[in-house]
């Protein structure tokens, strides 16, 4: 399902929202996942990555430590 979130369903339109709801979770999660990943390739600590995320050092590296590949660069400027 396509969302635009301009024009969201109604919350009593059940199963279109609902629907909605999913697509667009899926749709941040790549979303935070490519730009996690993108800041580890700039030289992020998984400290800055977790200030920037509002969560723990702890859980961002737990979620995503396996899924993104190390950096290879020098730290770039953000």
């Amino acid at each position: 399902m396509q969302v635009d979130i301009r024009n969201l369903p109604k919350p009593a339109d059940t199963e279109t929202a609902l629907a909605a709801v999913v697509a667009m979770r899926r749709g941040a999660d790549r979303l935070e996942l490519a730009a996690v990943q993108c800041a580890i390739d700039k030289g992020w600590t998984w400290v800055e990555i977790a200030d920037s995320l509002g969560v723990t050092k702890q859980a961002v590296h737990k979620r995503y430590a396996r899924r993104v590949q190390p950096a290879v660069s020098r730290r770039e400027d953000r």
